[in-house]
């Protein structure tokens, strides 16, 4: 698999991602949200950051899953519950724990605010797209 990736001129440049990525590979993998739960189905606590560490490992152990891993990805979805910007501290925590543990490259992001998930305590979901 080859991936390329790109910032668009004119516009600002982004901190911590990309805004394109090219990929070229024979199989596309897409992952389901992953949550901040642990491999017995509990919520971690620790709020924000210690869900998306634990949701961004999730996301990578299912990419293991799939024969793929985090250098494989080519777009990443995140659900913030309640996302203000004041959380993004937080939230960066999170996902720079979880890359010490699993590095993979900066990626295509898409950060959406909702109001809850699927179970009253989740704070965020991660969803990403891999090509292998």
């Amino acid at each position: 698999m080859t991936v390329e990736y790109l910032n668009t001129p004119g516009v600002p440049e982004p901190q911590g991602f990309t805004h394109i990525s090219i990929a070229r590979g024979e199989r596309i993998v897409h992952v389901a949200g992953q949550v901040g739960q642990d491999e017995n189905g509990d919520i971690v606590t620790g709020g924000l950051a210690a869900q998306t560490e634990r949701a961004a490992l999730n996301l990578g152990r299912a990419l293991e899953a799939a024969g793929a891993s985090e250098t494989d990805l080519v777009k990443v979805t995140v659900y913030v519950v309640g996302w203000e910007p004041s959380m993004f501290e937080e939230l960066a925590a999170g996902f720079g724990a979880a890359r010490a543990a699993r590095p993979g490259p900066e990626v295509p992001v898409t950060l959406i605010g909702v109001h809850s998930l699927f179970q009253p305590d989740m704070l965020v979901e991660i969803e990403g797209v891999a090509i292998v």
